[in-house]
């Protein structure tokens, strides 16, 4: 537990608490009373309004949409399923800046909405609502799915013979069978929707800001170090009782249930009715998730001159077309993200997969407490850790603001969540007899842990390195501030991109954002390789 809990006292709890403590004290004094004057102000009563609606919308939209692919999943057995799965699960590992580009393409000014019938949706709730429908998606089919096709259909069959209708069945029997793995699906949609970023800053425009879009103004634009602390500590607080809720219904989840193998409930559909539902299942997937990811491809080759790879020869250049944007050309900025992503993939590694062989060792509120440590980063603000990088890690021997090793630390942060939570349970499912017997025999402890530990959890550590490899590349909030202009990673250069006027700008936003899909679909589809049938589901 040592190296992981001086890992995030050194780069998550003091950047946050130096930058909170320096929102709330003046001249030496802690001034609470800030917390109920900025609470109270229209203007910030408006943004926890605008978060907490959007967010229950959101993950009310997602369940409605989603629940009836997690069903078509967990019943049916089609050709191409697998590939299906893949497909409706890169929206989750894409980052947010690559969505929110996509739906601009859709829904934007000169978007195919507004070509075709002269629509435009940017800059409007709708277009926030459907970009975290597509980005969470898959949230809800891998959660809820999973689930559903373990459980015993005779369950249901057995009440339809003893004069149950269909509906009646279902909500009987399977809806509370489900209804933990239901919670649990929107308490994460939730928490990604409440805590959005990328897609509200690119889709939403002035009109709507979140807490997390708010913590960035000002903390970015206007400096006010006070009201972002306030914002910080209730975006905290309210996450925190987020996962605290989340963490009692997967418990309840994982007591109540009798499971079987997903292979005995799954079968081809049957009739009319279940095929339809198939079909509709397709058409939501294809025009949820592939419309926009299609459109941003194809706009990414829409050049003035006609289709071509235009877009992506400026990305080689400086100052194509006379913009200023980067100091370098933007293409490096992929080769920066995969270095950072590796790196950070690396750091992740090794602190998650100490703090789970920690966890495995039960040890009453320590383990509890030092696994919900693990979770904090993704209750905080990233944009309050990274601006918290640069006011403390600023000073020797920790004088890290001009070192490139900054940006993989607040890249780890978010990925060693991800590597804990997918290590974890096979680490606990290694029986303590083989660790005893390999001791008995003479091996050491380190000798023990590589020839009987390793082994059997290596695809695991694969899986948790493929995540943790996503969600590093697309890290947003914490890098727009420390990543330096000469080494931007993808997704800042992106929104710099996108912040500016002009065609060019636009078209080498698009380029980039197709190739930082492509990287991360790509990343996916090794996962999905290398995953075992219980280590894919969130």
């Amino acid at each position: 537990m040592a190296v992981p809990v001086a890992f995030f006292a050194l780069f998550f709890a003091y950047p946050v608490t130096a930058i909170v403590g320096r929102g709330l004290k003046a001249e030496g004094d802690w001034q609470f009373g800030r917390i109920g004057e900025v609470l109270s102000r229209p203007d910030i009563l408006d943004v926890l309004w605008f978060t907490t609606w959007q967010a229950l919308a959101s993950t009310a939209l997602t369940l409605l949409i989603a629940l009836p692919g997690a069903y078509v999943f967990a019943r049916f057995d089609f050709p191409g399923k697998q590939v299906l799965r893949a497909v409706v699960t890169v929206p989750f590992v894409l980052p947010t800046v690559v969505v929110g580009t996509a739906f601009l393409a859709l829904l934007g000014r000169g978007g195919l909405l507004d070509e075709l019938w002269g629509v435009r949706l940017d800059t409007t709730v709708w277009a926030i609502l459907l970009a975290h429908v597509f980005f969470n998606y898959a949230v809800v089919v891998r959660t809820v799915g999973g689930l559903w096709s373990q459980l015993d259909p005779r369950q249901e069959e057995a009440a339809r013979v003893l004069g149950a209708g269909r509906f009646a069945a279902f909500r009987r029997v399977t809806l509370p069978a489900l209804a933990p793995a239901v919670a649990a699906a929107a308490l994460m949609v939730f928490l990604f929707t409440f805590t959005s970023f990328g897609v509200v800053q690119i889709l939403g425009g002035p009109a709507y800001s979140t807490l997390e879009v708010e913590i960035y103004r000002q903390t970015a634009q206007l400096l006010d170090l006070p009201t972002a602390a306030v914002l910080t500590l209730v975006q905290f607080a309210a996450v925190g009782g987020i996962l605290a809720v989340h963490a009692a219904t997967v418990r309840r989840r994982e007591r109540a249930l009798k499971l079987v193998d997903p292979a005995q409930t799954s079968r081809r559909p049957r009739g009319a009715g279940q095929w339809a539902l198939l079909c509709g299942v397709l058409l939501t997937a294809l025009l949820l998730i592939l419309l926009p990811l299609g459109v941003l491809v194809e706009r990414s080759f829409d050049g003035p001159g006609g289709y071509g790879f235009g877009y992506y020869e400026a990305l080689q250049s400086v100052g194509a077309g006379g913009s200023s944007t980067f100091l370098v050309p933007p293409l490096e900025a992929v080769g920066n993200s995969l270095r950072y992503a590796l790196v950070a993939t690396l750091i992740a590694l090794v602190i998650g997969g100490l703090a789970a062989a920690a966890l495995t060792r039960r040890a009453g509120r320590l383990v509890r407490g030092f696994d919900a440590l693990l979770m904090l980063p993704l209750g905080v603000s990233a944009v309050t850790v990274g601006f918290g990088f640069l006011i403390t890690l600023d000073k020797p021997p920790l004088d890290l603001r001009t070192s490139w090793i900054l940006v993989p630390l607040a890249q780890a942060l978010v990925g060693v969540p991800f590597v804990v939570r997918t290590m974890l349970p096979v680490l606990r499912a290694v029986d303590d007899r083989l660790r005893e017997a390999a001791a008995v025999l003479g091996a050491s402890p380190l000798r023990a842990w590589r020839e009987v530990d390793l082994p059997l959890v290596r695809r695991a550590v694969l899986v948790a390195a493929g995540f943790a490899f996503a969600v590093s590349l697309g890290e947003f909030g914490a890098t727009v501030f420390i990543a330096r202009p000469d080494n931007p990673t993808l997704p800042v250069a992106v929104a710099r991109l996108l912040g500016r006027s002009g065609e060019l700008n636009y078209g080498q936003a698009m380029a980039l954002s197709t190739i930082l899909m492509l990287v991360c679909a790509v990343s996916l589809l090794l996962l999905e390789r290398i995953r075992t049938d219980r280590s894919g589901e969130f």
